[in-house]
């Protein structure tokens, strides 16, 4: 008999019929035995539709009001999956983010959580019940209804998982599990049976669309065991967990992540002058805009060239701020490019063994593909190339590191 916090997203409860599919898979867990929280999303769209009902008042709607406008729609979702659970025969009860009390800060629209209360849960599970609770949502300090942001209603599920010390938090989403890299560009890509809480957060942040990065840091920061599973197909899933099982079987590289959405910028002729990185990226951050990889390289004439990539949706913005720098640094010009891409490759197993960036520019360079930036860390290399490049770059590294070959257990 096992504690399980169960997730299920949007397109999970995307319509009745789901949510009875919902409390049927619910339903043979409970019959097994295990004592169930299940934490939902409102229905797919929902939220959107939400936010546009709001903004058909106010073009700028007051945080605090919009939260209480977009936190309805996990409502609906939960009193309909206790209720499907109690036709079956299953004893359910359905709470907000503020009966249960979870407590966070005053962020309107991107708070976080600071506290639960899991006596209530508790209780109901002592008592047979399955608990249903509103993802994405709490209550601050004054009673204000507040939400998480988008995607938060994993991070409820792994929070719940903590407070809970359940053996296990269950993702259930519309792919089977994490995988080598994305299915829809390497058609050998490969289900990961397990992936550690740092590959995984590294892979998210590099654009791995699976998990929520601030689900995964919370995850890892409490060692809740994590599981990907799919909603409607029966598998395994992918577990993620603090376990770094040191084997000779384990692959150097677990996965290949990749990000279209970036932009590059250079400022150059700068003079090189203490302090000028600051000059360069303080009014950048001013504008509330984030900085991803970031590559100076000095001239023989005491000039630098200063080159950074930010997210294509700043792209503008960060061009009109780098452009008002560059006259007053005396800077000689300001380029840009909106047509690259990020590649990166991750996996604890580069720890251990020597060559493994220098592998991955081989297989590039096979490829006779440029590479223009480059960042490493402990776990992870990433480098900048033209975005029309992208495809071949990441078939190139899934075959360069043997991530086609199917993997043990499969």
């Amino acid at each position: 008999m096992a504690l399980i916090v169960q997730k299920f997203g949007g397109t999970s409860v995307g319509s009745v019929e789901r949510i009875e599919q919902v409390a049927d898979k619910v339903k043979k867990f409970r019959d097994a035995g295990d004592d169930l929280v299940v934490v939902l999303s409102a229905m797919s769209g929902e939220t959107n539709r939400l936010i546009d009902l709001a903004k058909q008042i106010s073009d700028q709607p007051v945080p605090r009001e919009l939260d209480v406008i977009v936190s309805t729609g996990e409502q609906v979702t939960i009193a309909l999956l206790a209720m499907a659970l109690i036709k079956r025969g299953v004893p359910a009860v359905s709470y907000t983010g503020n009966q249960v009390r979870i407590l966070t800060d005053s962020a309107h629209n991107k708070a976080r959580i600071l506290q639960i209360d899991d006596q209530k849960i508790r209780a109901d599970l002592k008592e047979g019940r399955v608990v249903v609770v509103a993802g994405f949502q709490g209550v601050d300090e004054s009673g204000n209804i507040t939400t998480l942001g988008r995607g938060g209603s994993d991070t409820t599920g792994v929070a719940l998982a903590a407070a809970l010390k359940a053996d296990e938090c269950q993702i259930y989403t519309d792919v089977d599990g994490v995988y080598t890299t994305d299915p829809r560009v390497v058609s050998q890509a490969q289900r990961l049976d397990k992936i550690t809480f740092e590959e995984m957060l590294e892979m998210a942040s590099l654009g791995s669309k699976v998990l929520q990065i601030r689900a995964v840091e919370f995850a890892g920061k409490y060692n809740v065991p994590l599981r990907v599973l799919h909603s409607f197909k029966e598998g395994p899933g992918t577990l993620i967990t603090i376990d770094e099982e040191e084997s000779m079987e384990q692959p150097i590289i677990s996965g290949i992540a990749f990000n279209r959405d970036e932009a590059k910028l250079t400022i150059r002729g700068v003079p090189d002058t203490p302090g000028v990185a600051f000059k360069i990226l303080g009014p950048i951050s001013g504008a509330n805009i984030e900085v991803d990889m970031i590559v100076q390289n000095v001239a023989h004439d005491n000039t630098t060239d200063f080159t950074f990539t930010v997210h294509r949706n700043d792209y503008q913005s960060a061009l009109t701020v780098l452009e008002n720098t560059a006259r007053e640094i005396g800077a000689r010009e300001v380029v840009g490019d909106t047509k690259i891409a990020k590649v990166s490759i991750v996996g604890v197993g580069m720890r251990s063994h020597a060559g493994v960036a220098s592998r991955m520019f081989e297989a590039l360079a096979k490829e006779s593909i440029n590479i223009q930036m480059i960042s490493t860390s402990e776990i992870k290399v990433s480098v900048v190339i033209e975005e029309k490049y992208l495809e071949l770059a990441v078939r190139a590294l899934h075959t360069a590191f043997e991530l086609d070959a199917p993997r043990q257990g499969e």
